[in-house]
C-alpha cells in the first residue's frame, strides 16, 4: 500500500484587530497586531500574502487549528476555511500589519467580516507566501491588476528605487475606488474604470496593456487579478511581446463566478491554469 504524503503544517499566527479604516466604498484596511506578531516572519516580498482562517464560532475551536485532526472528527462544512490576502504593510516597531479587503456589501465571507470587524477580535492567519519583488536592474516596470492586486501593486510601487521608470495599470469600478499611491516620479499610475461592467467581466485591463506604447529596454512585469483577464494578458506578454518567463510574475488571484474554495481547487484543472504544463 502506498503511503499518503504527510502535509506540512503551516505555522499559524494569532493576532487581534487593532483598528479598521475605510479606504474607499469598496475597500477596508484592517490593522492587526498583538503579542502574536512577534512570531510572524517577514519574507520581504512585495506580494507577500497570508491566509486568514474562518471558523464557525459555535464550534468553540481554539487556534492554532490542526486541520488534519479536525478532518477526522468534523463534517466538511464545519472545517475552517481560508481566504487569501496580501499584506499591504508591516511595521514591527509599531506592532502591526495591515491587510486591505475588498468589500461588496454582504457578498462573500471575508468582505462582510472585514466591514464589521471590531478592535479586539481575534484573527488567525498562516504565511506569509509570495515570490515577487521589483528588480532594481530592470530597465522599466509594468504592473497590472484589479482591486485584488492593488495592495501588492501599491507595495511594489513603494519599493521601487527613486529613479525607476514604468507604468501601473489598475482596474477599479470608478473614480470613487481610486487610492492615493506613492510612486517614483517616472512611474505613471493609470486608473482604469470598468463601470458599468461588473468585476470580472471587463476587458479594460488587458486592452489597456495591449494598447500601451512599450518603451525600449528590458521590462519586469507584475500582473495579477481575475483569472480570465490574466489569461488575456498572458497572450499580450508572451505571444505579442515575446517576453521570457523570468521577466513576468503572472497569476490569477480570483475567478469570476467562483468562491475561493472552488477557485483554488480549479488550479489543478485545465480551466484554472494560467500556464500550460
Amino acid at each position: 500500500m502506498t503511503e499518503r504524503p504527510v502535509r506540512r503544517r503551516r505555522p499559524q499566527t494569532v493576532l487581534e484587530v487593532l483598528r479598521r479604516e475605510t479606504l474607499t466604498p469598496s475597500m477596508v484596511r484592517l490593522y492587526l497586531g498583538g503579542p502574536g506578531l512577534a512570531s510572524f516572519t517577514d519574507n520581504e516580498c512585495t506580494d507577500r500574502y497570508v491566509k486568514l482562517y474562518f471558523v464557525r464560532p459555535e464550534l468553540g475551536l481554539e487556534p492554532p487549528y490542526d486541520v488534519a485532526e479536525l478532518r477526522e472528527r468534523l463534517a466538511p462544512e464545519d472545517l475552517p476555511v481560508t481566504r487569501t490576502y496580501t499584506v499591504r504593510a508591516l511595521d514591527t516597531a509599531a506592532g502591526w500589519l495591515a491587510i486591505d479587503v475588498v468589500v461588496h456589501g454582504d457578498e462573500g465571507l471575508a468582505g462582510p467580516w472585514a466591514a464589521r470587524a471590531q478592535p479586539g477580535e481575534r484573527v488567525v492567519l498562516s504565511g506569509p507566501g509570495g515570490a515577487y519583488r521589483p528588480d532594481p536592474t530592470a530597465d522599466w516596470h509594468l504592473l497590472a491588476g484589479d482591486e485584488s492586486a492593488l495592495p501588492a501593486i501599491a507595495a511594489a510601487l513603494e519599493a521601487l528605487p527613486d529613479d525607476a521608470r514604468g507604468v501601473a495599470f489598475i482596474e477599479v469600478g470608478g473614480p470613487q475606488d481610486e487610492l492615493p499611491l506613492r510612486a517614483p516620479a517616472c512611474v505613471e499610475v493609470r486608473w482604469l474604470h470598468r463601470a458599468p461592467a461588473a468585476p470580472g467581466t471587463s476587458r479594460v485591463l488587458p486592452e489597456a496593456v495591449a494598447g500601451y506604447d512599450w518603451p525600449q529596454g528590458r521590462v519586469q512585469v507584475f500582473a495579477h487579478g481575475e483569472r480570465e483577464a490574466m489569461k488575456a494578458l498572458r497572450e499580450v506578454f508572451f505571444t505579442q511581446r515575446g517576453l521570457e518567463r523570468s521577466q513576468v510574475s503572472l497569476s490569477g488571484y480570483w475567478a469570476y463566478g467562483r468562491t475561493e474554495d472552488r477557485f483554488q481547487a480549479e488550479k489543478r484543472e485545465p480551466v484554472g491554469k494560467i500556464f500550460a504544463d
